[in-house]
């Protein structure tokens, strides 16, 4: 079929697969010669400093933050990998998600290289997925010749939606301010045009939902289980990643259902370095939370002021040459952050806050990016909104998460929706 984006209410619902496939072999390329100074990835792991990462399981590992944490730890540092998602297949009348086709470019890209990978679709938040990853890891430890001991666990799940395998009842949530009614401008991507977005607070029951199925307490389970299956190793460090941004969008995000959501992300990384950590059971060297840059997703989109604020932003950091998109936050995190030397001899040499998060986000939250940027913000009008903002790297990569408007790819060719040519 040929396959055209189709954009509804700033929500793509289609992909296109060579799009998403050279997409991934861009970041893959990006990763090589960051991290792995040019080598094969098999190359460079024999290389990499003693106590990088050898077997990763990414638990999110279909897009955004987490497909680049699985690419950047699998091609910078050769490491095995073993990856969670819950994605849909083409159909006959429809192309497949984004992240169906960004696992199959990956596992391609991935045995080519001579790199063990294991991709996984199914529910993250139950048991049985629990249950198959330990076994997707001895497996996948095992074909590499390596211990089954994990030693990076990436927490990058992204659903809307969680069933509590305790209880069996689903929880839904919501992107919603607390306590009164939010209103701000907000841009559509697609025709550059202004509107006003609003949004009613969020009722208790919603609030305890989105923590419910945003928070940590998934994360806690997953290392639970891990370290009750004895599958990690000794220096294994375990990640999950948030946002925090400028106070103009907090009164719907940090101050708001995902906010709450959020700090119950840092509770959970609290208590497992409390229980797993060196302070407890020893099983783990450290968990984090690293504070991350406002990006474009398939939620940014649609959330009021996000849209507005970031194509502002970017337009500030193109302009000073410190634009990053998923790579290049996670290139910098693993090898400015988490895998120096020091840090790697030393978990507490791990840079990071007062309240004790990696901050990736520095770039960002920088005086002078968030007064032109705030600036920019205030002169900005519908007839300057091309000129004044980047509202076309917005939309840009908007697509590109989809597959589309991705250079070296022909849009008016006739592919194959199952993937099986990538």
């Amino acid at each position: 079929m040929i396959i055209k984006p189709m954009v509804r209410n700033s929500i793509c619902i289609n992909s296109h697969p060579k799009g998403c496939a050279a997409t991934v072999r861009q970041e893959i390329s990006y990763i090589k010669e960051k991290l792995a100074g040019g080598k094969n990835p098999v190359e460079a792991g024999k290389t990499a400093l003693t106590g990088s990462p050898k077997l990763a399981l990414v638990i999110g590992c279909s897009t955004g933050y987490g497909l680049a944490s699985r690419i950047a730890v699998a091609f910078g540092y050769g490491a095995v990998t073993v990856g969670i998602s819950f994605e849909k297949p083409a159909s006959e009348s429809k192309p497949g998600t984004p992240g169906y086709y960004n696992n199959l470019a990956f596992d391609k890209e991935a045995a080519k290289a001579g790199l063990v990978s294991k991709t996984l679709d199914g529910d993250a938040f139950s048991n049985e997925m629990k249950t198959r990853t330990v076994n997707a890891v001895k497996e996948a430890a095992a074909a590499a010749g390596i211990p089954a001991k994990i030693d990076l666990i990436i927490y990058s799940l992204a659903s809307p939606v969680r069933t509590d395998p305790k209880t069996g009842i689903m929880h839904r949530s919501v992107i919603k301010p607390i306590g009164k009614t939010y209103s701000g401008k907000t841009l559509d991507m697609m025709t550059g045009a202004f509107s006003t977005a609003g949004a009613e607070p969020a009722t208790d029951e919603e609030i305890a939902n989105t923590i419910k199925v945003m928070g940590g307490e998934d994360w806690e389970l997953w290392i639970e289980a891990l370290a009750k299956e004895g599958i990690l190793a000794p220096a294994a460090r375990t990640i999950a990643y948030t946002y925090i941004g400028p106070e103009l969008s907090w009164a719907i995000y940090k101050n708001g259902t995902i906010g709450k959501a959020k700090e119950d992300l840092e509770r959970a990384c609290k208590e497992i370095n409390k229980n797993f950590g060196p302070a407890g059971s020893g099983q783990l060297a450290g968990a984090w939370i690293s504070v991350n840059k406002a990006l474009v997703t398939r939620a940014s989109a649609v959330i009021p002021i996000i849209p507005f604020y970031v194509s502002c932003l970017f337009k500030v950091m193109k302009e000073k040459g410190i634009h990053e998109g998923c790579i290049e936050q996670i290139a910098r995190l693993y090898c400015d952050r988490l895998y120096t030397a020091d840090a790697i001899s030393n978990p507490k040499k791990v840079p990071v806050d007062s309240e004790g998060r990696i901050r990736i986000d520095d770039w960002e939250m920088r005086e002078d990016v968030q007064k032109e940027t705030l600036n920019r913000m205030d002169i900005v009008t519908d007839e300057n909104v091309f000129s004044a903002t980047d509202v076309a790297g917005f939309k840009h990569d908007f697509l590109e998460a989809h597959g589309f408007d991705v250079a070296g790819v022909d849009y008016e060719a006739d592919v194959d929706p199952s993937g099986s040519d990538l």
